[in-house]
């Protein structure tokens, strides 16, 4: 990153994630201290930790977070030493402001934040006047190469042309018909300027992980509420058209997981108990009696009201965390789950992906799949980080014969993407929407009409991966 930043150029930190990106970065930092000020854009979640951070491990950098009442002042007296740390959504509100400061020294962390180059949050990026641009991200590519574009439109401008021409030479080819050529040209193109390293090189000393899938069978009503709702979808979508279609095949999407969760998440009225619930419950008193403790994920914030109240009915400690969560709280309820205290930890897998150090977990549980299992695998990377002495157990809760068993089978092919730039493996396309019709129609008999599900295959990343067992 020196060498880069000395060049005049940028590059991308991409270790895998807990590694230690934010202390790598610091480490930059306080080499470039004297250079002049530097500017850090995080997600507003991970501010506090960059400043926590930066007064355990360098503590010589005067470090300032933007959200203090002196805002103005702030940025017109900047020196040597000085690091500002700012949210990217206060960074797009004050935009104007910041544009005008030359910084020695730019860090964008969890700079998948800004993959989409037409946002407002990545043109205020663009906007901003530094000598060195680094980014950090343990997922430079989430869906599509197209995000790959755009950072590094933000961190070395020019590096891949114009986002016609990298479509042209790189991305179509490589999504539409995996062309070898094109994806080992880009590969020698940006190598230089990503920058990886994985656990299996750094961290050997790791305790191993091992993934487990939980099939859930849901009761009869259950099943007949969500083929009702999966059948009212579709006759509601029959004679949808347009780019409007798409948004409202994906809010379908969403009340179908929903769905495969608990049935008070689609009818509040519903006396029908969840199957998952009680599964998760069991898994809960298992993990309990074993001495562990466990993170537990979900992309619905209702949901995990559901598990709250279920788990405080039976008296079990814990701790609680999503996106509402005061900047302050979010560092007490970790500070207090690191001391010991809760056996549980409820997290919103958006509030909690990133950001967090909670190795006091040695089991992960996500109650519901996400479309991108970069953003599961950040979450469990919560515990299975340095400084995790035991084994760590991931296990995942999937309706059967749901939109959940369709999902799960999608995620090679997005670690495929993936992969594709980091280590010269084939790529694939993001979902069309006909794919997510094909998602739709995935019934109760699991099999997906339209062929668009993929089959499951073998995590690529060496961790372990049983199906059906129970941690204990």
């Amino acid at each position: 990153m020196a060498r880069l930043a000395a060049w005049g150029g940028g590059g991308c930190l991409a270790d895998d994630m807990g590694l230690g990106k934010t202390l790598q970065a610091l480490a930059l930092l306080l080499h470039r201290a004297e250079a002049g000020p530097a500017l850090v854009v995080a997600p507003t979640s991970v501010c506090f930790n960059w400043v926590r951070e930066a007064a355990r491990f360098a503590p010589s950098l005067k470090v300032h977070a933007y959200r203090e009442a002196e805002r103005e002042e702030l940025l017109s007296g900047l020196g040597a030493g000085d690091v500002v740390v700012v949210s990217y959504t206060l960074l797009m509100r004050e935009a104007g402001r910041f544009s005008e400061v030359s910084f020695a020294t730019l860090v964008l962390d969890e700079a998948q934040a800004v993959k989409n180059p037409d946002t407002a949050r990545a043109k205020a990026v663009r906007a901003l006047k530094a000598e060195a641009r680094i980014a950090l991200s343990g997922t430079p590519v989430e869906n599509r190469l197209s995000e790959l574009w755009s950072l590094y439109r933000l961190v070395f401008p020019g590096l891949l042309g114009s986002r016609e021409s990298f479509r042209t030479r790189f991305a179509g080819p490589i999504e539409r018909t995996k062309d070898p050529e094109a994806r080992a040209a880009l590969a020698r193109v940006v190598r230089p300027f990503l920058l990886r390293r994985t656990k299996g090189e750094v961290a050997r000393e790791l305790p191993p992980r091992v993934e487990t899938v939980v099939p859930i069978t849901l009761s009869e009503g259950e099943r007949r509420l969500y083929e009702d709702t999966r059948l009212a979808a579709l006759a509601r979508l029959a004679d949808a058209k347009g780019p409007k279609k798409r948004f409202e095949v994906l809010a379908a999407l969403t009340r179908l997981r929903l769905a495969a969760c608990h049935p008070r998440l689609v009818d509040a009225d519903s006396p029908l108990a969840s199957s998952k619930l009680e599964r998760l419950l069991e898994v809960v008193e298992a993990v309990r009696a074993g001495g562990g403790r466990a993170l537990v994920f979900s992309q619905f914030v209702k949901h995990l009201a559901l598990v709250r109240e279920a788990l405080e009915a039976r008296g079990v400690p814990l701790r609680y965390l999503d996106g509402q969560t005061p900047a302050a709280e979010r560092e007490a309820q970790v500070a207090a789950f690191q001391r010991g205290e809760g056996d549980v930890f409820l997290i919103s897998l958006k509030a909690g992906g990133t950001g967090l150090n909670l190795t006091a977990a040695d089991h992960v549980l996500h109650l519901d799949p996400w479309w991108n299992p970069a953003a599961e695998d950040q979450a469990t990377d919560r515990a299975h980080r340095i400084g995790q002495t035991k084994p760590v157990t991931v296990t995942r809760l999937i309706s059967e014969g749901t939109i959940e068993e369709a999902i799960l089978a999608l995620h090679e092919e997005k670690r495929d993407l993936a992969n594709s730039l980091l280590s010269e493996a084939d790529g694939a396309a993001a979902l069309s929407t006909e794919q997510l019709l094909g998602l739709l129609r995935y019934g109760a008999e699991g099999e997906a009409s339209s062929g668009a599900v993929p089959a499951v295959r073998p995590r690529s990343d060496g961790a372990r991966h049983v199906t059906g067992m129970t941690p204990g």
